[in-house]
């Protein structure tokens, strides 16, 4: 079973994302990193939950970008 994250995690992730194409990574500690000097004030288990979603979310994004190049590239 997978991690159930709370909608505020997700919107906050999601918005840093699509605000900023391409400095998120597939990397964890870079993006946490980069999560660390736009947000202040945050705990310690809100940026690991942000940083890790926004991973997940990468990396995601990249593998359907993928399968959706293979599929024109097949036809």
């Amino acid at each position: 079973m997978g991690n159930i994250r709370p909608s505020n995690i997700k919107s906050i992730a999601t918005s840093m994302v699509e605000s900023n194409p391409g400095s998120f990574s597939q990397d964890f500690h870079k993006n946490k990193e980069l999560v660390k000097s736009r947000i202040t004030g945050v705990s310690k288990k809100t940026l690991n939950a942000i940083s890790g979603y926004i991973t997940r979310y990468v990396i995601k994004k990249d593998t359907k970008l993928k399968k959706e190049m293979e599929t024109y590239s097949a036809e």
